[in-house]
């Protein structure tokens, strides 16, 4: 099982715009680490006879139909966007 290192860290964290210290670096490299120690022991088992699922309860869905209906004043739509550039929402950047 490949480990993940301080390097692979602090490469996720810049992608994440993580500003993170070294005792977090450290901490959470250590928790990913657990996190695919305990996936590679599933990866262990055999499985060929299970069926796959999502979820373990049957789950039911409650589908209404589309039904048109007018849409939503733009001053509504924008009241509390932090920013507007006409009928867009302005991304400033970080």
């Amino acid at each position: 099982m490949a480990e993940i290192d301080e390097t692979t860290v602090r490469h996720v964290a810049h992608l994440a715009r993580l500003a993170l210290t070294d005792d977090e670096v450290e901490r959470l490299g250590g928790q990913l680490n657990d996190i695919l120690a305990a996936v590679a022991k599933v990866s262990e088992l055999e499985l060929g006879d299970v069926e796959p699922t999502s979820h373990p309860l049957d789950l039911v869905n409650v589908w209404a139909d589309d039904e048109p209906r007018p849409s939503l004043p733009l001053e509504d739509v924008f009241a509390n966007a932090p920013a507007r550039e006409g009928d867009f929402f302005l991304v400033l950047p970080a």
